[in-house]
């Protein structure tokens, strides 16, 4: 007797006629005496007689159904199991991501997914991009949003996103009476940079071209996430990743589009040898639509 065989006769048994059992089943009753005769025939045992128009289960039939019964609950378990893995209300997510990423994309992103999956078990840890992908390589984590992340053969692109630069200045600033900040207009300002011996240090470099020469670039901090929090308090212009200011979290701040072709790639990446869990799937579409959702509000990424 196959499965279906066993949940026809075990819904016969239980609701004591092939009537009775359609109804159960949401079949027709021709369809659930069908399946009985075959699993009749399948069992070799004459499992019900028919009195006065009733089916009576046989001795053997009593004993059979005890065991499918047991069997059946193991099914149902299976059945229930699988339910929950595709729609997880509990599950495990480790993700690391770079700084400029963690304030407004990925904590609006986790917040969407625990609507999702109510009783998850998050961790988030911020890292530069080499502490990010050892991370990943040693398995201690499952996802890694990186911006200019640093390719490893054993690391695997799920999704990739390009951003620009953007300029931040208190609203008390010259700069802010403008629409588009041009590298010449920063000429004599203490701009927030980078260590050009980071890939964002490079970046700056090459947006601010020659202009860089006439710029007063005395101070340098590690993510453009710190830069607006000095540019908030006044120490200088900041030019940042675009996606470090989405959503405008910083009070005080003004925003403007930067000139330059340079782009910044921004990817989650996974190990490739780890594959992906129903949480991080979810994860990943939440992400894909937080990023659109900032750009349809005006953070142009």
């Amino acid at each position: 007797m196959n499965l279906r065989q066993m949940e026809v006769f075990r819904a016969v048994m239980f609701s004591g006629g092939v009537n009775s059992a359609a109804e159960l089943l949401h079949v027709s009753p021709p369809a659930v005496s069908k399946v009985l005769a075959q699993a009749t025939r399948a069992s070799g045992l004459v499992l019900f007689e028919r009195v006065k128009g009733r089916l009576i289960p046989t001795p053997e039939a009593h004993r059979l159904y005890s065991e499918i019964d047991e069997l059946w609950r193991g099914v149902e378990k299976v059945r229930d199991v699988s339910r929950e893995l595709a729609q997880p209300a509990q599950a495990t997510l480790r993700l690391v991501c770079s700084a400029s990423l963690a304030p407004y994309l990925v904590s609006r992103t986790v917040a969407r997914l625990y609507q999702r999956i109510p009783r998850l078990q998050c961790r988030v840890q911020v890292f530069s991009p080499d502490i990010l992908n050892q991370a990943l390589l040693d398995r201690s984590t499952h996802l890694g949003i990186a911006l200019l992340p640093h390719d490893h053969p054993n690391l695997s692109t799920v999704k990739a996103y390009q951003c620009g630069l953007a300029c931040v200045m208190r609203s008390d600033h010259a700069l802010a009476a403008r629409k588009l900040i041009k590298p010449s207009d920063l000429a004599g300002e203490r701009v927030i940079s980078s260590p050009e011996s980071t890939p964002f240090g490079q970046t700056l470099r090459r947006a601010f071209g020659a202009a860089a020469q006439r710029m007063n670039r005395d101070f340098e901090v590690t993510s453009s996430t710190t830069a607006c929090w000095f540019a908030q308090a006044g120490v200088g212009v900041a030019v940042v990743d675009q996606v470090a200011i989405a959503g405008g979290l910083l009070a005080g701040l003004e925003v403007r589009p930067f000139q330059s072709s340079e782009r910044l790639s921004v990817r989650i990446i996974r190990n490739r040898f780890r594959p992906m869990s129903v949480a991080d799937r979810a994860f990943v579409d939440i992400f894909d639509s937080v990023w659109v959702s900032a750009i349809k509000d005006g953070s142009d990424l």
